[in-house]
This record gives C-alpha cells, sequence and structure tokens, in this order.
C-alpha cells in the first residue's frame, strides 16, 4: 500500500517514468539512506529524489539523477529546525549548517524593522533558513524606555502595540520575550503583547519572569504566568530553555506538571531545551542583579568570560559588572538530571539557545545538535533515534505552522516537502565544539542540502553554496 501511495504522488510531479528512462533525471538523488521521517514514521532503506528545491519522491525503487549521493549506511532526515537560535549572519550559519541545521529562528526576540532584517539577510551569504520573532525588549528600547526596572506606559504600550503589529505584518513569525531581563515589564504589559499575538494567531515565546528553584521567585512562578497568560488570550506558548530556566532536575519536573497539565486542558503551551550544563548571557544582564548567587545555586567561579576563557572572581566580577562594557559569560549551573528530564519530555523540544559570532559564543552555538543525537540517542540511549529527529525537526515544523506555512514543508521528509535534508552517520556524529573553543564544525553530518543545495558535501562546507531563504510570517 505504501509504495502504490508513493508511486502515486510521484505521478502528480511528474516522477512516474523516471525508472524507466523516459523522463529527465532527478536534479539531485539521495540513494540507498536509511530514512526517517517522523511525520509518516518512515523508517526504512529507500531512495529519494529532488527537483529544484522540492522532494519529488521517495521510493524503493531506482531512480537515477544529475547528482547521485550514495547513502548506504547512514541516516537521511529532515534537516534540523533550531527554533531558538542565534547566529545570523553567514559566519553563524556555516556553524549551523555543519551541525546539521538547515532552518533558524529567533523566537526568544528579535527586532522591531522586520523589512530591514529580513532584506539585511537577504543579500546573500545565509546557507540556512531563517525568520524572527519581534522581540518585546526591542519594543520597549524603540519606545524609549532605557530603564529595565521601569513599566511601560500607557502611551508607550500603545505605541509598542502599533510597532509590534506591524513587525507582524512584515513577517515576524512571532513575539519574543526575555521578561527577566526586563524585569520592570508589568504583567499587563506582557499580556496586552499577548492578546495581540492572539489577534494575529502567532506565537508567545517567553524566557520567564523568573528562573531557578529559589521560592517565591522561581522558574515555577514565571511559567504560571506564561500558563495564565495562554489561557486567557489562547495563544500558543512556548517556555525557551526550560533546562536553564528551571536549572534543577526538581524544577525541571515541576514545571514539565504545570506545562502538561495545562496542556491537557486545552491550553497549547510547550517548551525547548538544549543538552548542555551551561547557559550564556551578558554580565550586564538583570539575571546577575543582587539575588543570583542564590537563584542560580553557584558562585563567581562558575562564570566564564566568552572572550578570554576567564572564571570570575568575586573583584573581577564586580569589576567587569561595572565597567559599562557588555561582556559576555558562559554559566555553568544547570545539571545533568535537569536537561534529561527537559530532552526525554514529549512536549519539549531542541532549541540551541546560541550562535558563533566572530568565532566566539558557546558551544552550544555550534554543536547542540551533534551533541543530542550523541549524548541521547547513540550513548545515553534515553531517546529512540525517530524521537530524537521528531524533536530536531517535526516538533518545531509544526510549532511555527500557523504563523508561518512555509514550515508545513519543512520538518519532513516526504514528497512536496522543501529538500532540507541531513545525511548523517550516527556512529561518528560528535560535536567538536567546546568551552574553551567553541567555533569547531561538528563531525559526522556528511551531506547537508538547504533548498535541494547540497551545502555540506563529503562532511565540508561546499563552494559558494548560500541557499538559504527567509522564513516570514503570513498574517
Amino acid at each position: 500500500m505504501n509504495v502504490v501511495l508513493l508511486f502515486s504522488t510521484a505521478l502528480l510531479f511528474g516522477a512516474a517514468s523516471t525508472t524507466t528512462g523516459q523522463e529527465p533525471p532527478f536534479d539531485l538523488v539521495i540513494r540507498g539512506g536509511r530514512v526517517i521521517d517522523p511525520e509518516t514514521r518512515t523508517d526504512r532503506i529507500a531512495n529519494v529524489g529532488i527537483r529544484g528545491a522540492t522532494v519529488v519522491i521517495v521510493t524503493d525503487a531506482s531512480i537515477t539523477g544529475k547528482r547521485v549521493i550514495d547513502a548506504r549506511g547512514r541516516i537521511v532526515a529532515p534537516g534540523f529546525i533550531d527554533i531558538l537560535s542565534g547566529g545570523f549572519t553567514p559566519e553563524g550559519s556555516r556553524y549551523k549548517v555543519t551541525d546539521g541545521v538547515t532552518s533558524i529562528l529567533g523566537m526568544h526576540g528579535g527586532p522591531v524593522n522586520m523589512t530591514a532584517w529580513y532584506d539585511s539577510l537577504g543579500r546573500g551569504g545565509m546557507l540556512v533558513n531563517y525568520g524572527t520573532t519581534v522581540g518585546h525588549a526591542a519594543l520597549r528600547a524603540a519606545v524609549g524606555i532605557t530603564d529595565r526596572e521601569k513599566a511601560a506606559t500607557d502611551l508607550q504600550l500603545a505605541e509598542m502595540l502599533k510597532l509590534a503589529r506591524q513587525a507582524i505584518m512584515e513577517g515576524a513569525v512571532g513575539i519574543g520575550f526575555g521578561v527577566q531581563y526586563t524585569p520592570g515589564a508589568s504583567e499587563e504589559e506582557v499580556l496586552t503583547l499577548f492578546r495581540l499575538g492572539a489577534e494575529f494567531g502567532v506565537p508567545a515565546h517567553l524566557h520567564t519572569r523568573f528562573l531557578g528553584p529559589l521560592a517565591p521567585e522561581n522558574s515555577v512562578k514565571g511559567i504560571q504566568e506564561v500558563i495564565a497568560d495562554a489561557a486567557a488570550t489562547g495563544v500558543s506558548a512556548q517556555v525557551v530553555h526550560l533546562n536553564s530556566i528551571s536549572v534543577v532536575q526538581r524544577g525541571v519536573e515541576t514545571a514539565l506538571e504545570l506545562i502538561s497539565g495545562a496542556r491537557a486542558r486545552g491550553i497549547d503551551v510547550m517548551a525547548d531545551a538544549y543538552p548542555w550544563e551551561a547557559g550564556s548571557t551578558g554580565l550586564e544582564s538583570a539575571v546577575f542583579d543582587p539575588g543570583w548567587q542564590q537563584r542560580m545555586t553557584i558562585t563567581y567561579s562558575d562564570i566564564e568570560l566568552v572572550k578570554t576563557g576567564e572564571r570570575l572572581t568575586e573583584a573581577t566580577f564586580k569589576q567587569y559588572r561595572e565597567d559599562g562594557k557588555p561582556d559576555g559569560v558562559v554559566i555553568h549551573f544547570v545539571t545533568k538530571g535537569a536537561n534529561v528530564a527537559a530532552l526525554t519530555h514529549p512536549l519539549v523540544m531542541v532549541g540551541s539557545d546560541g550562535g558563533i559570532l566572530d568565532g566566539r559564543g558557546h558551544p552550544r552555538g555550534a554543536g547542540t545538535y551533534a551533541k543530542f543525537l550523541r549524548e541521547y540517542v547513540r550513548e545515553g540511549r534515553h531517546l529512540t533515534l525517530m524521537e530524537a529527529i521528531r524533536k530536531m525537526t517535526l516538533m518545531p515544523a509544526e510549532r511555527l505552522v500557523k504563523a508561518a506555512p512555509v514550515m508545513r514543508r519543512k520538518g519532513r521528509l516526504s514528497a512536496g516537502a522543501d529538500a532540507d535534508i541531513v545525511v548523517f552517520d550516527l556512529a561518528r556524529v560528535r560535536e567538536r565544539a567546546t568551552y574553551a573553543n567553541p567555533a569547531q564544525y561538528s563531525e559526522g553530518f556528511d551531506y547537508v542540502v538547504v533548498n535541494g543545495v547540497v551545502t555540506v558535501d563529503g562532511g565540508k562546507l561546499a563552494d559558494g553554496a548560500a541557499a538559504g531563504r527567509p522564513i516570514r510570517g503570513a498574517p
């Protein structure tokens, strides 16, 4: 029955006679790999035929193409979708695509001017597809709020709504919040933007107001605000980097009880997480306001300066925080138990929360997906390969499809899907990025195809390949 259905689908795309030689060959054939598609639950040896930027057929039959990739002994899967990405530069996209990623989304908060942002990236050089949200923090800055401890006035909030509305009309795929970074933002301010999201059918993705296990202002309270606002407005809400919001395993488990219970009762809330035991932010941010040691259960030596790798002391912490210069830091504070509890839960997908810029950053910007496959599938066996691939592909695609209909063609590997594909050797996949040297390409992703263009070829970046396209909302 499956072969008949696939053959019928091929007819629709003019591919039925490919095996007889009566039609021109496919542009690209990926032959003999283990094809995994989480939408159809396909897991079998098959051949994939591609014309232009579209998958035309997945078949057991022999097919030919202008180029044939021998995928025997390798996994063939939809390209990974980083739903919580940084790295929106040609440099950053190189580290994404060599980690198996074909689409990146800045769901935790982007700019206000969507037209300028998309035009800038569209001038060339992006190796992967890209999209972003309008950011709550950027909206506050745009209306003149310079004090993070201040709430928006009624007039400022009205102007923020006007700007956010325009951004969504210009293609923002949601509204991103980093509420902990703007502690003065009132509950009404956040709820008002949720209402706008509901009006346009776009999601809200939030770094919650509080993090860590310390009551009363802990991650549980922050997640309760997200759930309440989603319940009141009907917005699809996402708690970003749940592992580093909750910090410890017990916190993650409580958060997931809240999220699961809310979802079971019709509230559309989910989460994402990354497989690293460290987060990253700016030393000048509100994360390090008084009480940070207790909130994150860490001390000065758990903070590492990104640009030098220096571990801080009380003296250097005060010096760098007070010098007025934005210093990026890595914070070693997330427990392994928190990560496992988050990433193995069925309502949690993978998002890196990182990117590489000028050769520096957190290693999650270059190695998240290799690390996830290595630790959670090959070595730890916490997840099946199908489950893991679903968390990196179909789950993020489905999360965004209402706001960005193009996502219906991503995160899948079947006829009609976009030809965003990764071919990898599970036995060899590993991250090379480290905290000391984050700008290192992952290994084991032998071929990555973006919109039909072979972008990683034989484990190396292909010369001149820059086939990334915009992912825009469609209000």
